[in-house]
């Protein structure tokens, strides 16, 4: 195999990330959704966490763009 059909394979592994940061800000809504129709009192309460929950897990899903990018233009 030639080093830039690798460095393609590893890039295209790398953004893998990408669908585990979409998995996981779906559950993060879906989640809150089902708690705030549960309990509707308390969803403001929560909306902190909510927002918290999506900044980190988008936060992950752009650190595995940035490699994946790495991978293909740096190295």
């Amino acid at each position: 195999m030639e080093a830039e059909a690798a460095k393609y394979i590893g890039a295209g592994l790398a953004t893998l990330g990408l669908l585990g940061a979409a998995l996981g800000v779906g559950n993060i809504f879906a989640s809150f959704l089902t708690g705030a129709l549960r309990n509707p009192s308390a969803a403001q309460g929560q909306y902190g966490n909510l927002v918290f929950g999506f900044a980190v897990t988008e936060a992950l899903g752009i650190f595995s763009l940035l490699i994946a990018l790495v991978i293909l233009f740096v190295v």
